[in-house]
C-alpha cells in the first residue's frame, strides 16, 4: 500500500482519489475548493490538506487531475506548489489532460530535485473514474510507470506505457481527434435517419452489431434520439483539447482537416449556449439547421 496525495478533485479525480483510498492506500486530498476536499475526506475516510505543497509532504505518488496548463503549473510549481513540498526519490503521476510540451517542462524541474514524472492522461469519461475503468496513456521511464502502475490499477482497467515523457499526451490527442470524427459520423448518421423518417433506435440497435460500431454508438445513440445533453464530457473540455491537438498538429505537420472542421462545429453549439453540454450535442446543431 502506498502513502499518496491526490490534487484535484473533480468530476473524474473525485471518483479516483476514492478508488485508492478504497485499496487500502493512504491518501491526502487537496482541491482548489476546500469544501470538496472536506466532502471526500469524510466519505472516504481520508486527510485532506489546505495546499498542494502541503499535500505532497512525505508522499510516496502524488496524482494531479487539474483542468489545463496554466492549472497544472500553478499547483506544481506555484508558490504553495507541489514542488515546494515533494520529497526527492518520489513520483508525481499528471492524469490531467495537457500539452506534451508542459509535461516535458514538469519533468525537467522535477528531475533537478530527484522526482519522477509520468504524464498520464485518462480516456472513458466520467462513468469510467467512477467504475473504475479508465484507460491511462502514459509516457516515462518503463521502471517508473512498473512502480506506478499496481496503484493505478485501483482505478483503471488498461494502463500503458507509450514512450517518453509527453507521449501519454501526444496518445491522449490521437484519442480526441478519432472521438471528434467518430461523434459528427453518428451525428450526422442519426440526423439522416429521422430526416428519412426511420427509426433510430431500431437503426442503431442492426447498424451497432456490424462494421459502424462504435463507443459512442453504443453508450450515446439514445440521449442523442431523444435529445438529451446535459451530462458527460463538456464541449468546453472537448474544445480545450482539441486546441491542444490542432497546435500540436501544426508544429508537427499532420494535416487534421475533419477535426478543425468538428471543432468549428463545437464552436457553434457553444454559440447556442452548449457549453456545458456532452460531445455528443453535435446532433443538435444539425437539428437546429434542418
Amino acid at each position: 500500500m502506498a502513502k499518496v496525495a491526490f490534487i484535484g478533485l473533480g468530476v473524474m479525480g473525485y471518483p479516483m482519489a476514492g478508488h485508492l483510498a478504497n485499496q487500502g492506500h493512504q491518501v491526502t486530498v487537496y482541491n482548489r475548493t476546500t469544501a470538496k476536499a472536506q466532502q471526500w475526506a469524510a466519505q472516504y475516510s481520508g486527510e485532506l490538506a489546505l495546499t498542494p505543497k502541503l499535500a505532497a509532504v512525505e508522499q510516496d505518488i502524488v496524482f494531479t487531475c487539474v483542468g489545463n496548463d496554466d492549472d497544472l503549473r500553478q499547483v506544481v510549481l506555484g508558490e504553495d506548489g507541489i514542488v515546494h513540498g515533494i520529497k526527492a526519490g518520489a513520483i508525481l503521476v499528471d492524469h490531467t489532460t495537457a500539452s506534451a510540451d508542459v509535461a516535458r517542462e514538469l519533468a525537467a524541474v522535477l528531475a533537478k530535485q530527484e522526482v519522477e514524472f509520468l504524464d498520464a492522461p485518462v480516456s472513458g469519461g466520467q462513468a469510467g473514474a467512477e467504475n473504475g475503468v479508465l484507460t491511462v496513456m502514459m509516457g516515462g521511464k518503463e521502471a517508473v510507470f512498473n512502480q506506478v502502475k499496481p496503484v493505478i490499477e485501483a482505478y483503471s482497467r488498461c494502463a500503458e506505457l507509450l514512450g517518453e515523457v509527453g507521449a501519454g499526451q501526444l496518445t491522449k490527442m490521437v484519442n480526441q481527434i478519432c472521438i471528434a470524427g467518430v461523434v459528427q459520423g453518428l451525428a450526422e448518421g442519426l440526423h439522416f435517419a429521422k430526416s428519412a423518417g426511420l427509426d433510430g433506435l431500431k437503426v442503431v440497435e442492426v447498424i451497432s452489431k456490424g462494421a459502424a460500431q462504435s463507443w459512442q454508438m453504443e453508450n450515446r445513440y439514445q440521449t442523442m434520439w431523444q435529445g438529451e445533453y446535459d451530462f458527460g464530457f463538456a464541449i468546453d473540455w472537448m474544445r480545450k483539447d482539441l486546441a491542444i491537438a490542432l497546435d500540436e498538429g501544426r508544429r508537427n505537420g499532420s494535416q487534421l482537416p475533419v477535426t478543425a472542421l468538428v471543432d468549428q462545429f463545437y464552436s457553434e453549439v457553444q454559440a447556442m449556449k452548449g457549453n456545458r453540454w456532452d460531445t455528443s450535442s453535435l446532433l443538435a446543431r444539425l437539428e437546429k439547421n434542418r
